[in-house]
């Protein structure tokens, strides 16, 4: 089984990997063998902080390995097809971990892999991401049952991601963006399927009113640097503020602009939950590595 997007996993499997995660998170001895002799494969077209380093340290800590495949290391799509690369690392790794811009790579390496392919990010989506919002979410308020969170900035990969899992979990979620940057058209069908397809908006402050979180992203994603002036002027409005967090609690993927989707003052505040989501990155990929492990 791959992981390309959360909504791969059934509501059940959902459900399944964050108890697995809350768990390791909860008694980590109980599980520091329980990928004894796995390998994790990473590929890294882009370069990431938390990705990385949750990754490879949670592979350890479960008494596996990680191997680091960045651009220069290898010949995906440049050299040698993405499909012979997935041949390849299907006879030496356990996991195939990919964090690449086109989310066809991703499909292709999955299509052709003989083992479980995870997307650590790809432009179209980042379903690890989702999996440590939803944990902290869970751990937050004890559940997801009547948590309200508002979506503010910019529907790209993070966002659509969490519009799935918000959908698959009960969430009630409301998106702010500006117009032109809304989240596909085929998220949101896929979330209707789960009969909790988001709200939608252009406006901000009725995005927040009534919320219990507040999430946003960077407005310039990696590779967007030549777009910087014009989306910056196109997000006017839409960076969280003290004023539009209020007593909500803020949540942010990381790295964050200060000073342009968010404040310093707003990122430093107790009402940041932040440092959580990153940490969870960690737990929620292992609750997910040895889950699919126990798959196959």
């Amino acid at each position: 089984m791959d992981l390309l997007d959360v909504d791969d996993l059934t509501t059940d499997e959902l459900t399944a990997v964050l108890d697995r995660a809350a768990d390791i998170k909860a008694d980590p001895e109980t599980y520091d063998d329980a990928l004894d002799q796995r390998t994790l494969g990473m590929i890294f077209e882009k370069p990431s902080t938390r990705t990385r380093v949750s990754f490879e340290t949670g592979m350890t800590k479960l008494g596996g390995h990680a191997v680091f495949l960045g651009p220069d290391d290898i010949h995906l799509g440049h050299g040698e097809p993405v499909k012979d690369t997935a041949r390849a690392l299907s006879r030496y790794v356990d996991f195939v971990m990919a964090r690449v811009f086109d989310h066809a790579d991703a499909q292709k390496l999955a299509e052709y892999a003989d083992v479980p392919v995870i997307n650590a990010l790809t432009d179209d989506a980042h379903p690890c991401q989702t999996l440590a919002d939803l944990l902290t979410i869970r751990e937050e308020f004890g559940g997801f049952e009547d948590v309200s969170v508002a979506w503010v900035g910019d529907g790209n990969n993070v966002c659509q991601s969490f519009v799935l899992g918000a959908a698959m979990t009960g969430i009630d979620l409301t998106v702010a963006t500006p117009k032109g940057y809304e989240v596909t058209d085929g998220v949101v069908e896929r979330a209707a399927e789960f009969d909790n397809a988001p709200e939608t908006t252009h406006d901000p402050e009725a995005a927040v009113d009534g919320a219990d979180v507040v999430y946003t992203d960077v407005f310039v994603s990696m590779g967007q640097e030549d777009r910087r002036e014009a989306k910056l002027a196109d997000f006017d409005g839409f960076q969280v503020t003290t004023d539009l967090l209020g007593d909500r609690t803020l949540m942010h993927c990381l790295p964050a602009h200060r000073g342009e989707e968010v404040t310093d003052d707003v990122i430093e505040s107790e009402n940041a939950v932040v440092w959580n989501q990153a940490e969870n990155r960690m737990h929620a990929q292992n609750g997910l590595l040895t889950w699919l492990a126990d798959r196959n």
